[in-house]
């Protein structure tokens, strides 16, 4: 049975699929349309599957989106390690703008993360090589790739010196930075 939990932004969700188990291992379903929708969740279609590794602790990347025609959600899962997955409502008029909830994922607790298209993602990793992987509901587009600052919205990361790529240092604020999101008064 898999577990649906809401969070503190509307349309955000854990997702946790159940795990069947042995002394040989489990088994896991991480992506069972018909058993979401049983559950009363109903996702957009997805298009890529994306899959990172990261080396080493302390690794952040984010914020990142991906803006409008080419507007992504994202179903996101750490396939192996743990690392701390955070989503910002960049809905410019939604009533949670600027708001995130951040969630642990591990291969060991086997959660996921539903992160639907408007809002930003990011996310640190916790221990060496951890793997994330995660799906998508448009297609990379370079044009409208984008990141926010990952330090500009007190977001307690739990690193003071994380391992950053150039585009997420020199990242705008979201102070200084003007969503192409909108809000469309409904969740």
């Amino acid at each position: 049975m898999i577990k649906i939990d809401r969070t503190a932004l509307p349309g955000v969700l854990v997702i946790t699929p159940a795990r069947h188990g042995d002394d040989r291992g489990f088994f896991s379903e991480s992506w069972n349309r018909k058993s979401l929708e049983d559950a009363g969740v109903k996702l957009p279609d997805f298009v890529q599957d994306n899959h990172s590794l990261s080396h080493r602790p302390g690794t952040l990347r984010g914020l990142h989106y991906q803006a409008p025609p080419h507007a992504q959600g994202k179903l996101v899962r750490c396939g192996r390690g743990r690392l701390f997955d955070v989503t910002v409502d960049a809905r410019r008029g939604s009533p949670t703008y600027g708001q995130w909830v951040g969630e642990e994922l591990s291969f060991e607790n086997g959660r996921q993360l539903w992160i639907p298209a408007g809002f930003l993602h990011g996310f640190v990793t916790r221990v060496p090589d951890t793997e994330i992987a995660y799906k998508c509901t448009a297609h990379y587009d370079r044009a409208s790739d984008g990141a926010v600052l990952w330090d500009s919205l007190n977001i307690d990361w739990e690193v003071e010196q994380p391992v950053l790529s150039e585009k997420d240092r020199t990242a705008p604020a979201f102070a200084d930075w003007i969503s192409p999101f909108i809000f469309e008064g409904h969740e």
